[in-house]
């Protein structure tokens, strides 16, 4: 298929006599045509860095998207920046299929340029780009449909038969190490290709139990390559390109420890769900938490969702209580330090005592006493949840 690609772009190459470059719909790039010029401002820094490193800048791509290329079906000039490192007029040729925009091919704008009718043979090219780029997506589909089997499967011979099935598609790669992403809420429907997510090996929606706190009825899983367990920077790519074009928000992400294999992945799903879980309950985790990160989270969101609340707590948990809530728990934060707590809220050191004791009062615990402290402070965390 790279071949494919490669012949491709070198036709447009041939036909405009200036050289193409071709990236997906995220400016990842996928083939770009021989070099072969006398003039160096040919490899401008665009081009250059495109080809080095197979991505564009943050400010280069909302230049070039800010000329309408996502919606555009045919040609579009786009006229250098240089503050975003544009130094060279372009063309983009869009690659679509059915009306979707798939990538683009770009080309350095020279004088005189390419005729009409050079380029309306470039886009017929491109068309034929766009039925590749579709014919991958289509593929991946079946790659989305065996990792929501493993997601959903029960342990025992279901689960194996599932992951046997997800490491033939995976080939190779299943032996790699993964992390697994779940962003949640998600809108019931199809996933985006997981080639517009660098280094994605699979997404699919996951339905969410009927009882699920976490909000929404689906949630997005996304099986990520990781080349180290510490450089996890394509999980924390995906899980915020995910979040951008969710629906019914808050959206939060959760991102599970990374494991070798395949075998573990509904232990990585139930601690990504957990890790978003907990990033909507406690903003100073998210909206994106590892759910290595997560402090007592860890153990609290293991309990079932919606489990009732220690009867103890549940007066002062009322609304009209939320301010001495909220004063227990930053104590408990504190270590029970009463100067730090009184900083942290912002209140008289007798005022914190006031509040203290009347928390007591509503509770029947003893904030002297390491197991009452215990129970009141996994209590509030858990009703964040």
């Amino acid at each position: 298929m790279k071949g494919d690609y490669q012949e491709l772009v070198d036709e447009i190459s041939a036909l405009l006599a200036v050289p193409a470059t071709l990236e997906n719909r995220d400016f990842g790039l996928i083939a770009f045509g021989a070099h072969d010029s006398e003039d160096d401002t040919a490899m401008d820094p665009v081009r250059t860095r495109s080809i080095l490193t197979r991505k564009s800048t943050p400010a280069v791509r909302a230049w070039f998207e800010g000329y309408g290329i996502t919606r555009a079906t045919g040609p579009v000039r786009i006229p250098a920046a240089p503050d975003a490192g544009v130094f060279r007029d372009r063309i983009c040729l869009p690659v679509r299929h059915r009306g979707i925009v798939l990538g683009y091919v770009w080309l350095l704008d020279t004088v005189p340029g390419p005729t009409t009718g050079q380029l309306a043979a470039a886009m017929e090219v491109t068309e034929r780009i766009g039925t590749l780029l579709a014919d991958e997506e289509r593929a991946g589909a079946d790659l989305s449909r065996e990792f929501r089997a493993v997601l959903v499967a029960e342990r025992g011979w279901p689960y194996d038969m599932a992951v046997a099935a997800l490491r033939t598609a995976l080939g190779p790669d299943a032996d790699g190490l993964h992390t697994v992403v779940c962003v949640t809420p998600w809108p019931a429907g199809d996933a985006p290709s997981a080639r517009s997510l660098p280094g994605t090996s699979a997404l699919c929606t996951v339905p969410l139990p009927a009882d699920s706190v976490i909000g929404g009825t689906h949630a997005m899983a996304a099986l990520i390559r990781l080349r180290s367990a510490d450089a996890q920077a394509s999980a924390l790519t995906a899980a915020a390109r995910l979040r951008e074009v969710a629906t019914g928000g808050p959206v939060t992400a959760g991102i599970a420890v990374p494991r070798r294999g395949l075998a573990e992945l509904d232990t990585g799903w139930r601690e990504a769900r957990s890790a978003a879980r907990a990033a909507q309950a406690e903003p100073e985790l998210g909206p994106v938490a590892r759910w290595s990160e997560l402090g007592p989270y860890r153990m609290l969101t293991a309990l079932p969702e919606g489990a009732s609340q220690d009867p103890a707590v549940q007066e002062l948990l009322a609304p009209s209580h939320a301010e001495l809530a909220r004063t227990a728990e930053v104590f408990l934060d504190c270590a029970g330090q009463a100067g730090r707590t009184a900083a942290a809220l912002g209140i008289h050191r007798q005022t914190l005592y006031y509040r203290l004791s009347r928390v007591e009062q509503l509770t029947g615990l003893d904030l002297d006493d390491g197991e009452h402290r215990l129970l009141l402070h996994m209590a509030l965390k858990s009703a964040r949840l």
